[in-house]
């Protein structure tokens, strides 16, 4: 099949899982600042993203709600609105950018990050470093809140299990009594 004048990659996907493909690659663009992806999907999701971002910059209700249809999550469409779109306010377009990274060990596809150009992996990795040290300090409450709720599952599992047991002893004497009577 020829692909001359093909405006589009489909990735071998009928257009609802290409759809479901192309928005969860915008959703986590716009959630971490940069994604690692196949250089051909990273290249559509440029496309995508730029459009988005676009949109995004007049600020406006009705582009709001188009960010968030576009996205299809309505906190990342308005961090994206609010956050990420005044960023670019002076530039003309080219918010995104692809550096090819290589090619993916398993099936030697070509690899490469698409960010936006005004990303700083140094910065993001200290406070990613300190998101994750906050996420990993749990309350009391929160801890006591687990260890009732895993004792209430063993219990469960525990009762589940006495329950199969009596049923599968049921079953067994019935067997037997079946194979009595039939001999």
């Amino acid at each position: 099949m020829s692909s001359h004048r093909r405006l589009v990659k489909h990735f071998s996907r009928k257009s609802g899982p290409l759809k479901a493909l192309i928005r969860g690659l915008m959703v986590s663009l716009v959630e971490h600042g940069r994604i690692k992806t196949t250089e051909a999907r990273a290249k559509e999701v440029r496309r995508h993203i730029e459009k988005v971002i676009t949109l995004g910059r007049k600020g406006d209700l009705n582009s709001t709600r188009l960010v968030i249809a576009k996205l299809a999550n309505k906190e990342l469409g308005l961090e994206l609105v609010k956050n990420i779109a005044p960023r670019f306010k002076d530039r003309p377009g080219g918010y995104t950018r692809v550096i090819k990274i290589g090619r993916r060990p398993g099936d030697t596809a070509e690899m490469a990050f698409l960010e936006f150009v005004d990303y700083d992996w140094k910065t993001m990795s200290k406070a990613k470093s300190v998101v994750e040290a906050k996420a990993g300090k749990a309350t009391k409450e929160d801890k006591a809140a687990k260890k009732t709720e895993s004792k209430a599952k063993k219990a469960n599992a525990v009762q589940a299990a006495k329950s199969r047991k009596v049923v599968r002893q049921m079953k067994n004497k019935s067997r037997a009594a079946m194979h009595a009577a039939a001999k």
